[in-house]
């Protein structure tokens, strides 16, 4: 044996054992060190003097490119391994080991086509005789996965009916029928290109990054927010370090400055089958304007226009989900999202037409006019939605004010509803403008409607609760709170109309991704002897 042959033996042996061993970073710099003294035999040794000698230095070759893909993957610098696996094809196009790294590669970057056509291709390969069953298992994850991007059927009911316990669900990246626009609530914003349904789901996507911890009391809280955030500074610098494409994603979002200036970039960018080379950006790490574009755009679980499903929930958490950032808000949103691990799955919460601008609510819009402008400017804005401006007009009769002192102070609410009512009346308000005002008192609806004694003495003065309820959700699309006095309305005395009420209005909540026996689930409803 040669001293190249040796050191290629030892180097092979060493580098193999910190695989072993999980050690991704020594093994990557050893298999480096290989992989050049492999390509340097190679060149020294000419191919009719010695065959057999340059097809083992090939085969040595192509597993150090399929190791040291393996471990660039551990790490999560994708794209270098990628182009590993692509120089150990090149050598054997059929290597079982490699197809099924780059596969799995694929598969973190949810190119699901791509993948499937490395699992097609190792079975083919002898190797893969004895992994038949791993190989298949793939297949169908890639299957699911691509049928998910494709069509937006998620499913989440098994898992919510086992209590969220289990594995973490894997889900697809989806875009449904948007698009990034001009807005004219700021800068840019997300829009509808068709129709949308209540519960039908507007997109869903994994978080560039998150931090989550537990807060204690308040001092602790602020402590532990503080040390989150520095966590979460981290984890997005990190990922924008080993991924130009991430980079070039982040990249483009709001600092909070000069709206009108930024690109409305097109929808292929944000899809997953884009390719690293057409991401390239040659900027440096802007960290000042990094954490300017989180501050604007990271998004706290827990949230008025969001709900956090299985585990998660005991948890604070705050992540960067690059094209929900894109949503803005309004007082009257048609959009909500649930959080489901790392993923964050937004749906319309009531009927969205081709050209609306999908949005949130970022603070609680169930409330009067005055404290919903102090929250806005506390989030950096002025709200101007549709419902803001109709408030301010109405808002300036003397008599609205008096109800809403008169609610501070303590008044019998179901007097201050009946008052409400009656004014809305002499002041001609029709249509959304009875949902909006009654959206801005909906707490004083809610105490008399839950109220026995309020709903005896007011009950037949007011208008009924499906009323009130409908009138409210065709502006502010469906919402925890309605949807708590609906289903108490239910279980006291519902029928066949009210369990249908309730579960439209649940849809709209959490979405169709959940159906019906786990949304009753969900919502508590048991089934009574009539069936429902």
């Amino acid at each position: 044996m040669s001293g190249a042959e040796e050191q290629m033996q030892q180097l092979r042996s060493k580098a193999t054992e910190l695989l072993l061993r999980e050690e991704w970073r020594d093994s990557v710099q050893l298999y480096s060190e290989l992989i050049d003294l492999c390509q340097s035999q190679i060149s020294n040794t000419h191919q009719h003097s010695d065959p057999d000698h340059l097809s083992k230095l090939h085969k040595s070759l192509c597993v150090a490119f399929s190791n040291r893909a393996e471990a660039r993957s551990k790490l999560q610098h994708f794209t270098q391994a990628l182009n590993d696996c692509d120089q150990a094809l090149q050598i054997e196009a059929t290597h079982f080991k490699t197809l099924i790294c780059k596969g799995k590669i694929l598969l973190c970057l949810n190119r699901y086509f791509n993948a499937l056509d490395c699992f097609k291709a190792a079975l083919f390969d002898p190797q893969g005789n004895g992994n038949l069953d791993i190989v298949n298992g793939y297949l169908e994850k890639c299957k699911k996965l691509e049928f998910q991007s494709r069509t937006g059927s998620f499913d989440l009911s098994d898992w919510v009916l086992n209590g969220f316990r289990g594995k973490p669900l894997e889900l697809a990246e989806y875009i449904g029928p948007v698009k990034v626009n001009r807005s004219e609530i700021s800068g840019r914003g997300l829009f509808a290109t068709k129709n949308i349904d209540a519960g039908t789901l507007v997109l869903v996507t994994k978080a560039i990054a998150i931090e989550r911890g537990i807060l204690g009391g308040q001092d602790s809280a602020e402590n532990a927010q503080l040390v989150m955030w520095k966590n979460f500074i981290d984890k997005v610098k990190e990922a924008v370090t080993r991924c130009q494409r991430t980079q070039l994603l982040i990249d483009m979002l709001s600092t909070g400055e000069n709206e009108a200036g930024l690109e409305v970039p097109d929808m292929s960018i944000f899809r997953p089958e884009i390719e690293e080379n057409r991401c390239s950006n040659d900027q440096k790490l802007d960290m000042d304007k990094i954490l300017s574009i989180l501050d604007v755009n990271s998004l706290v679980e827990e949230a008025v226009s969001a709900k956090v499903l299985g585990k998660n929930s005991d948890f604070y958490g705050v992540g960067l989900w690059i094209l929900v950032s894109f949503i803005n808000h309004s007082c009257n949103p048609n959009a909500r999202r649930l959080h489901v691990g790392d993923y964050v799955i937004v749906h319309a919460s009531r009927e969205v037409k081709a050209g609306e601008e999908i949005t949130f609510m970022y603070f609680d819009a169930l409330s009067p006019l005055e404290k919903r402008v102090e929250m806005s400017l506390s989030w950096g804005f002025n709200c101007r939605c549709s419902r803001c401006k109709f408030e301010e007009a109405v808002c300036s009769k003397q008599e609205l004010r008096e109800i809403e002192i008169g609610l501070e102070k303590g008044v019998d609410v179901g007097g201050a509803v009946y008052r409400l009512e009656e004014g809305m009346k002499r002041w001609a308000v029709k249509g959304k403008g009875k949902g909006y005002l009654r959206a801005s008192f909906w707490a004083a609806y809610a105490e008399v409607y839950g109220s026995d004694r309020s709903m005896k003495r007011w009950g037949r003065r007011i208008p009924a609760m499906e009323t009130v309820v409908d009138s409210v959700v065709e502006v502010m699309g469906s919402d925890e709170r309605l949807l708590k006095v609906v289903v108490e309305g239910l279980k006291k005395s519902g029928g066949v109309v009210e369990f249908e009420r309730a579960m439209k209005l649940g849809r709209g909540f959490y979405g169709k991704v959940i159906k019906k026996q786990a949304l009753r689930t969900l919502l508590e409803i048991g089934i009574n002897d009539k069936g429902y």
